[in-house]
C-alpha cells in the first residue's frame, strides 16, 4: 500500500464523505475496489453512498447557500486563491495519487493533470474578480444570481482538473456544490477535499459523496433539492442523467463523447502538422473526450503523412507511471482496456491498414492495462473506427480529395466536442474551422486558453465549461422592471 493510501486510510478518509464541514460515516455499506491500472493490483476499497447520503449532503448545501450566495464575491475570490496556493504546494502528491489511482504517466500528472487543474481555478477567480452581478438596461436591473444547488458529476480520465472545471465556477458563481466523483478514480477528489476544507470555505459549501452511477449519480440528478447537474461523462450517462433530471425541470449541464476531426489542408505544412496531430490524439493515452482522433489528410500526401505518422508513434513510451522514461502510461480501467481491444480489432476486420501498434500490450508489459498507440489508413467515415468514440490512443487517417468533402468528413459524425484545422492561408484554415459544427477549433495547434469556452454541438452535450462563460452556467438571469428611475 502506498504511502498516499496509507495517510488517506489513517485519515479515515477512505469510509467518510465530506457532508457540512464534517467528515462523516456513510449511510451505504456497499464498497469499490480501487484499482491501480499499472499493476492491476488492488489499491485500497471506497465505501460507496446511498440515497440517504445525497439526502443529507444536499440538506447541507441548502443550509449553507443563503450564506455563501450573499457573500461579497471578493471573500469568494479570495478562497479560490488559497484553494490555487494549496493545489501548487501539494502538486507533487495530487500528481502521485492520479499516477496510482488512472495510470497517468507520472510526468504527464505533474506536467498537465495538476497545472490545467489550477487553471480552472485561476480562471475562475479572474472571472469573478471582473465579473458585474447586475447592470442596468434603461429602467430595467438586469441580475446574475447563482442558481443554487448544483450536483457535479465527474469522470476517470481527467479525474482532478474535470472537478476544478465544475467546482471553481460553481463556488464563483456563489452556489453551493455536491460533488459525485469517479468510483473508478476517486482519491484525487478526497485530497482536494482536504484542501477546500482548508482553504476555509464554509461548511456545506462543498459537499462529496462517492458513489456509483446507477445509486448516487440518480439520486442526485432526480433530486428535487438540487437546482443543476453538470456531468462530464459518456453520451449514455448523459442520457440517463437527463432522464432522471426531467421531472423536477433542473439545468442539465452535459460535457459528454467526441470524435474530433483533425483536418490537414492542402498547404499545411506536413511536417508541422502530422507530429503534433498524433501527439495531441494520444495525449492522456487518447482518453480526452476532445482528442483529435480522425486526422483527415489529402490523398495526394497520405504515403507521407503515414511515415510521418509513423515517426511520431515510435517517440510514444509506453511504460511504468512511475518510470522517468515513460511519457504514456496505462489504461485507467480493465473495461476501457477492453474496450480498445475491441475496436482495433474492429479495424482489421473492416479493411483499415494497420501503419502502427496493433493489438495486445507493447512489447515488454506482460501486464498491467498497457496499450500499443495505433495508427489506421485507408479509414472510411463509415467504418466504426471513424463513428464510434474509442477512448484510446488510436488515430485514424482518413483520405479527402478536396477541402469540401473533408468538411463533410468532418462533420461526419453525430458528435461536435473539439476539431483542429491545419493550414498555411490562415484564412482559408479560418473558414474551414467555423464550416466545422463544434464547439471549439483549435487552429494550428494553438496555446491552450482555459479561459475559451468548451462543450460540445450535437451528441457531446450542451452547457459550455471555461471562462465566463462556464461560470454563466450556474448563474440565473433576472429582471426587475422599475428598478432604476426614469431619466
Amino acid at each position: 500500500m502506498s504511502a498516499i493510501i496509507d495517510m488517506l486510510a489513517q485519515r479515515g478518509r477512505l469510509e467518510s464523505f465530506l457532508i457540512g464541514g464534517e467528515w462523516v460515516a456513510p449511510r451505504g455499506h456497499l464498497t469499490r475496489e480501487v484499482v491501480n491500472p499499472a499493476t492491476e493490483a488492488a489499491l485500497c476499497h471506497i465505501v460507496l453512498g446511498s440515497t440517504a447520503d445525497v439526502d443529507l449532503a444536499v440538506m447541507a448545501a441548502t443550509a449553507a447557500f443563503t450564506g455563501w450566495s450573499e457573500s461579497a464575491p471578493a471573500a469568494r475570490a479570495a478562497m479560490l486563491a488559497r484553494l490555487e496556493a494549496l493545489m501548487e504546494a501539494r502538486a507533487e502528491v495530487l500528481a502521485d495519487c492520479m499516477s496510482l489511482e488512472m495510470g497517468a504517466a507520472r510526468a504527464y500528472a505533474r506536467s498537465a493533470q495538476v497545472p490545467l487543474a489550477m487553471a480552472h481555478v485561476r480562471t475562475a477567480r479572474e472571472v469573478l474578480e471582473g465579473f458585474t452581478f447586475q447592470s442596468p438596461r434603461g429602467t430595467t436591473a438586469i441580475r446574475h444570481e447563482p442558481i443554487g444547488i448544483c450536483a457535479l458529476i465527474t469522470p476517470w480520465n481527467w479525474p482532478l482538473y474535470q472537478i476544478t472545471a465544475k467546482i471553481a465556477p460553481a463556488l464563483a458563481a456563489g452556489c453551493c456544490v455536491v460533488l459525485k466523483p469517479s468510483e473508478l478514480a476517486p482519491l484525487s477528489a478526497l485530497l482536494l477535499a482536504e484542501l477546500i476544507e482548508e482553504a476555509g470555505f464554509p461548511p456545506g459549501v462543498f459537499n462529496l459523496v462517492q458513489g456509483d452511477g446507477p445509486c448516487v449519480g440518480a439520486a442526485l440528478a432526480a433530486h428535487p433539492g438540487v437546482d443543476m447537474i453538470s456531468i462530464t461523462g459518456s453520451t449514455r450517462a448523459g442520457i440517463e442523467v437527463a432522464r432522471a433530471a426531467a421531472p423536477t425541470i433542473k439545468r442539465v449541464a452535459q460535457e459528454l463523447g467526441g470524435k474530433s476531426p483533425n483536418v490537414i489542408l492542402p498547404d499545411a505544412d506536413l511536417v508541422r502538422a502530422v507530429a503534433p496531430g498524433v501527439a495531441a490524439a494520444m495525449r492522456n493515452l487518447g482518453q480526452s473526450c476532445s482528442a483529435p482522433t480522425r486526422m483527415i489528410v489529402p490523398r495526394a500526401a497520405l504515403p507521407e503523412v503515414e511515415a510521418l505518422a509513423q515517426e511520431a508513434a515510435t517517440q510514444i513510451v509506453i511504460g511504468d507511471p512511475f518510470d522517468a522514461q515513460a511519457t504514456h502510461g496505462a489504461i485507467a480501467n480493465r473495461a476501457q482496456f477492453d474496450r480498445i481491444q475491441t475496436m482495433i480489432a474492429a479495424g482489421i476486420d473492416e479493411g483499415a491498414r494497420l501503419v502502427a501498434g496493433g493489438p495486445g500490450r507493447p512489447d515488454g508489459l506482460a501486464a498491467g492495462l498497457f496499450v500499443r498507440p495505433t495508427i489506421f489508413s485507408d479509414v472510411r467515415t463509415e467504418m466504426r473506427i471513424a463513428q464510434e468514440e474509442i477512448f484510446g490512443p488510436v488515430l485514424c487517417l482518413i483520405p479527402y480529395d478536396d477541402v469540401d468533402e473533408a468538411v463533410r468528413i468532418a462533420n461526419d459524425t453525430v458528435f461536435g466536442l473539439g476539431a483542429h484545422v491545419q493550414g498555411s492561408d490562415l484564412a482559408r484554415a479560418q473558414t474551414v474551422a467555423c464550416r466545422i459544427r463544434a464547439g471549439q477549433v483549435h487552429l494550428n495547434y494553438p496555446a491552450w486558453d482555459p479561459h475559451a469556452p468548451f462543450g460540445g454541438y450535437k451528441q457531446s452535450g450542451n452547457g459550455r465549461e471555461y471562462g465566463r462563460e462556464g461560470m454563466l452556467e450556474y448563474l440565473e438571469v433576472k429582471a426587475i422592471l422599475g428598478f432604476y428611475p426614469a431619466p
